[in-house]
């Protein structure tokens, strides 16, 4: 605490009030994060866990509070009773969505596995909480 007056990592001027930016910066703006399109949305970080949900990777249970209505029991049908062992893994090659009104997103992502791909197509609704839930979710072609 020697040396500061604001107790640690407090940075003042002598005589003036704390910093809130960094040297040399004269407006009070923070930095944008990066650009909005190379932001991955919650479709993304849903297709992933869904992906490993489906594969065997992780457990059914893990996406319990991220679903609401049918969804859960879908990923109960579509998760293998066998986790995965010696099969190639799955991976998320695109995903994209639609926004048919505001707080549903209707996504679906391409999934390769060697050489074989599959759709997944899932539906997101956001809560009164402003979370993210899947709603559905529907697989054509191989399983991964």
């Amino acid at each position: 605490m020697r040396g500061t007056v604001g107790g640690e990592g407090s940075r003042r001027r002598p005589g003036g009030p704390a910093r809130s930016r960094p040297a040399g910066r004269h407006d009070s703006r923070r930095p944008a994060g990066p650009p909005r399109a190379l932001r991955p949305g919650p479709h993304h970080w849903f297709a992933e866990r869904l992906l490993a949900v489906v594969s065997g990777r992780r457990p059914v249970h893990s996406l319990l509070g991220h679903t609401v209505g049918p969804a859960y029991q879908q990923l109960v049908t579509l998760a293998p009773s066998d986790p995965l062992r010696d099969r190639l893994r799955p991976v998320v090659r695109q995903c994209g969505r639609f926004t048919p009104g505001p707080g549903v997103i209707e996504a679906f992502a391409r999934i390769a596995t060697g050489d074989r791909l599959t759709a997944m197509a899932f539906r997101l609704e956001q809560g009164p909480d402003l979370r993210w839930r899947c709603a559905a979710v529907e697989i054509q072609g191989p399983r991964p």
